[in-house]
C-alpha cells in the first residue's frame, strides 16, 4: 500500500532519512508513524557498523570556552564535506565540545563510554551512532583538547 507523499515528507523532516527510506518504513508500519520513527532508527543503527571502516576524510574544528575558565578543542572527522555541514554532525559536534568541556575526560575510547551528561540513558557513542545511523556517513571522533584554569 502506498503512503502519502505528505505522511512521507514528514517523516523526513522529522528523522533526516531518505525519501524511499521513510517510504519503506511507513508501508511496513501500516502508516503508524511512530513505529515508522522507531524502524528508522532501527534499521540506521543496524547499519553503522558496516560504515565503522569507512575513510574519514572531511573534518572540522570545534572550539568551545566555558567562563573563560574552560576551553575544548575537537576534531571530528565525516566521509564527505557534505555531511560535514550537515545540521545533525554540527549539532553533533557542538554537544561533544560541551560534553568534554563538563566532564575531564583523557581520551577519545574514554570519552565515548561516558554517560552522555544530557541523557544518562545513553553513552557518548550510542550519541555519536545516532548520527552516523542519520547523515549515513562513517563519523569519528579524531582527538580533541581540553584546557581549565
Amino acid at each position: 500500500m502506498s503512503q502519502p507523499a505528505s505522511l512521507v515528507q514528514q517523516l523526513r523532516e522529522l528523522t533526516g532519512a531518505g525519501v524511499m527510506e521513510c517510504k519503506r518504513a511507513l508501508e511496513d508500519a501500516a502508516g503508524d508513524m511512530e513505529k515508522a520513527k522507531k524502524l528508522i532508527a532501527e534499521r540506521g543503527l543496524a547499519s553503522v557498523g558496516k560504515r565503522s571502516e569507512r575513510e574519514t576524510g572531511a573534518g572540522l574544528l570545534k572550539t568551545y570556552v566555558h567562563n573563560n575558565r574552560i576551553g575544548v578543542l575537537l576534531e571530528i572527522r565525516a566521509e564527505t564535506d557534505f555531511v560535514v555541514r550537515s545540521d545533525p554532525f554540527q549539532q553533533l559536534a557542538q554537544e561533544l565540545v560541551m560534553q568534554i568541556a563538563a566532564v575531564e575526560v583523557e581520551s577519545v575510547e574514554d570519552l565515548l563510554k561516558q554517560l552522555y551528561v544530557r541523557d544518562e540513558s545513553k553513552t557518548v557513542d550510542i550519541l555519536v551512532k545516532e548520527v552516523i545511523a542519520k547523515v549515513g556517513e562513517n563519523v569519528r571522533i579524531t582527538r580533541f583538547a581540553r584546557f581549565a584554569l
